[in-house]
């Protein structure tokens, strides 16, 4: 039996090292053309590859084909979906000739805290009062009672520093 000399082992050995990453890559070159990015709760599919529509399907960890996803159209090759909750999904795009882009994964993260695009509605409730509900006489009673009761016994404190006697 005769063994292979040291030139055709390094060359196979060269010819799997450069087939490896290739075969790895396999399900990546099944998705080339489609870039799908998640931002908070939001996820977007954008392809160049189907020119004249298709659609799209966002799929979660317990769906297994395009159907069971959650289909939109691709509007100028974009996909769009929002109010997403945490996790990993699947993207995949089927153009209108056929053509199947994908599976693409995708990981939501927690949805953000605030919306940085978000404005407050209406002014600062700050000042005096700040009350939604009418607060009724009895309450308003009481509460004259005790800023009267404060401005007397703040006016009798100072009188008699005033004085010198303290205490």
């Amino acid at each position: 039996m005769r063994t292979p000399s040291l030139r055709a082992r390094r060359g196979l050995t060269v010819a799997a090292a450069t087939a490896l990453p290739l075969v790895l890559a396999g399900p990546a070159a099944l998705a080339a053309g489609v870039d799908v990015r998640a931002d908070g709760s939001t996820v977007t599919a954008t392809t160049a590859s189907c020119p004249n529509g298709g659609s799209a399907a966002l799929l979660d960890s317990g769906q297994a084909d395009f159907a069971q996803g959650r289909q939109t159209s691709l509007g100028s090759g974009r996909a769009v979906w929002r109010d997403l909750r945490p996790g990993t999904y699947q993207t995949v795009v089927v153009c209108s000739d056929g053509s199947t882009l994908g599976p693409v994964p995708v990981t939501v993260s927690a949805r953000p805290a605030t919306d940085p695009s978000a404005r407050p509605v209406g002014g600062v409730q700050g000042g005096l009062g700040g009350t939604v509900r009418d607060a009724g006489t009895l309450t308003l009673a009481v509460g004259a009672a005790l800023v009267a009761s404060a401005s007397l016994g703040g006016a009798w404190y100072l009188r008699r520093r005033a004085l010198g006697r303290r205490g």
